[in-house]
């Protein structure tokens, strides 16, 4: 059977691909050896917030009375919970394969691997051949493993185990603190539990910059998480009830259960690259250019298979791009305006540039802070702790970057990336008229600062 365009994988990358190429009038096939929805809809962005979604409940909850209701008592059901996870992703994992049926995508259930440039076979149900004149790579990543703290799936898990908890632990260590760990400590120590991070790295999330992990640290502290940084694990060792870590500077520490959160790395297990004339970089990624072309003339990879930007937004449209250069197109994936969320307790939203990279960059750039504290519809809401800050070009006002920490932040930071993917100017954001009361108003209200026209912030003195 021939097909003009083969998706391997059928995550949020796989199968918009496969949609955007039979919506462009191609003969598609999707193979996935699993449900389709990939790691965002079944193990990752769509299972952690619907949990989030829950403890934000609970957050709730405890802060009644600051609005004048009060709660005499309420009890967690965590085993509830994890069924509610489980609605959600088995409802959604129904509205894809609709949407693939939909579009006359041909779905294949089976594990892919190549035995040419144009030929995979599927090992499922059947072994079966197909032949495919442009073929996309869209295989995703996998949980990173530490060969000291081996997943045992009962004392210490990995980001996709621990989701499968139905009874919550009563402490928690979690190794590695970047915005995966910082999502499941915000998570469990709003459920109650005793969460203490151990990250090598000076600070947590501190790929995101001095500031933001200072502020999360700060929101951390407060709601009681311990974190240990700079400090790396010499040795794990698992208790009768519990583990044990030992650590670099001679201390140790105990705790119910172990989630190891040391990042992700590319899945091509079973592909069989070399047969198609593909091979990986020192670290597992396929190379590909701004088409989301690899190096073999009709394949194409994208996702987080490339490492290019390892989120699901992104792979999505890398796999829109694709299938549009499948149709002999000429699109280019650009990465200037790609937002990314960190879904902690405050919420951390970034896109484009930091003050730093934009120097970097040989722009003359200035950034412009305001605060949350200043906003009425914070002030009504107790949502008070966090602040949005824009980094433009000084001479022309081009804004370059953003940063939101705060409630929220994940639904406001779109404004943004709109303004940097059109090169909007401060000036432009500044004159629009944003409804009030609302959060929003931060990005007038920053803009505003950065031109030294204030209005609910006293005047810049010369």
């Amino acid at each position: 059977m021939e097909y003009d365009l083969i998706v391997i994988g059928g995550g949020p990358g796989g199968y918009v691909s496969a949609i955007k190429g039979a919506q462009l009038g191609l003969k598609v096939a999707l193979i996935e050896k699993e449900k389709v929805g990939g790691t965002c809809l079944l193990r990752g962005c769509i299972p952690t917030k619907t949990l989030l979604a829950n403890a934000h409940v609970v957050g709730v909850i405890q802060s009644a009375k600051d609005f004048g209701v009060t709660v005499d008592g309420f009890k967690i059901n965590y085993a509830q919970m994890k069924a509610r996870k489980d609605q959600v992703i088995d409802t959604l994992c129904k509205g894809v394969a609709h949407l693939i049926q939909s579009n006359g995508i041909d779905l294949f259930t089976g594990t892919a691997s190549f035995v040419s440039p144009k030929e995979i076979k599927i090992r499922g149900e059947k072994t079966q051949t197909i032949r495919g004149k442009k073929i996309v790579i869209a295989t995703g990543s996998i949980p990173s493993n530490m060969l000291s703290a081996p997943v045992d799936y009962h004392r210490i898990h990995d980001s996709t185990s621990i989701l499968e908890l139905t009874k919550l632990p009563k402490s928690l260590l979690i190794l590695g603190a970047g915005y995966i760990g910082c999502e499941f400590a915000s998570l469990f120590s709003e459920l109650g539990v005793q969460v203490t991070l151990v990250e090598f790295l000076p600070g947590i999330v501190w790929t995101q910059g001095k500031t933001i992990s200072e502020f999360l640290t700060k929101a951390f502290l407060k709601k009681g998480i311990t974190l240990k940084c700079n400090l790396k694990m010499e040795k794990c060792k698992v208790l009768e009830e519990g583990v044990s870590l030992e650590l670099n500077d001679g201390s140790s520490l105990e705790g119910e259960m172990l989630l190891v959160s040391v990042g992700r790395k590319p899945y091509t297990d079973e592909l069989n690259l070399g047969a198609a004339g593909l091979g990986t970089t020192a670290n597992g990624f396929i190379t590909v250019n701004e088409k989301m072309e690899t190096e073999v003339q009709g394949i194409y990879a994208i996702g987080d298979v490339t490492g290019k930007s390892m989120l699901a937004h992104s792979a999505s449209h890398q796999g829109m791009i694709a299938a549009l250069n499948a149709t002999c197109k000429s699109e280019k994936m650009h990465y200037e305006a790609i937002p990314a969320v960190i879904f902690t307790d405050p919420e951390i939203a970034t896109v484009g540039y930091t003050l730093e990279l934009a120097k970097e960059k040989g722009f003359d750039a200035i950034s412009s802070r305001f605060p949350f504290a200043a906003l009425g519809k914070a002030q009504a809401g107790r949502e008070t702790d966090g602040y949005a800050e824009l980094v433009s070009e000084k001479k022309t006002g081009r804004i370059l970057g953003a940063f939101l920490v705060g409630s929220n932040a994940g639904n406001l930071i779109s404004e943004i990336t709109l303004a940097i993917d059109h090169e909007i100017t401060l000036e432009s954001l500044a004159n629009t008229i944003h409804p009030h009361p609302t959060l929003s108003e931060a990005w007038m209200e920053t803009a505003l600062l950065a031109l030294n026209r204030p209005i609910h912030m006293p005047p810049v003195k010369k």
